[in-house]
């Protein structure tokens, strides 16, 4: 199971919400697709007991400080980050202006994307679009996730 989190703007108690469960859910991955804002939001994370992989969004703007915090259970970089886990080629980006130009070259298994704060769980041809919505909640009131489960290649955003 991967855990997709995104726009997660420093509420704590949204991301500790989301570390339990994705701890309780099995993940073995966690891909945040960036607006972490702060460090110490980011360690949270470390929490999980498994790799997090994630991307830098807009509001992201002390980027050497959230890469050092990650140094201890992940990686974080600039956005598209391409990577491949379980025979699955996913692709990670925070905005969403080239969502549509990633998916029309049908070149990944998984494309996941932020910043809209909108939950967005979509399948063209062999490639899935997961938007997880907003785990922060600060904009729609609402903290959402996703998880994604790679055998079946099916995401569901989930309330916290």
């Amino acid at each position: 199971m991967i855990g997709v989190m995104a726009d997660s703007h420093d509420n704590l108690n949204a991301i500790r919400s989301a570390v339990r469960l994705f701890r309780e859910s099995g993940c073995n991955l966690v891909v945040h697709s960036g607006d972490f804002i702060a460090p110490f939001a980011a360690r949270e994370l470390e929490k999980l007991g498994c790799p997090v992989k994630g991307v830098f969004g807009n509001c992201d703007g002390e980027k050497m400080g959230l890469a050092k915090a990650f140094e201890a259970f992940g990686l974080v970089q600039k956005a598209p980050y391409i990577f491949h886990f379980e025979g699955l080629n996913i692709l990670v980006t925070h905005l969403n202006a080239r969502v549509e130009a990633f998916l029309a070259k049908q070149e990944y298994d998984l494309i996941i994307y932020g910043h809209t704060h909108k939950p967005d769980v979509r399948r063209q041809k062999k490639t899935l679009v997961v938007n997880p919505g907003e785990t922060g909640g600060w904009l729609t009131g609402q903290s959402t996730v996703a998880l994604f489960d790679p055998a079946a290649a099916e995401a569901e955003i989930i309330v916290l």
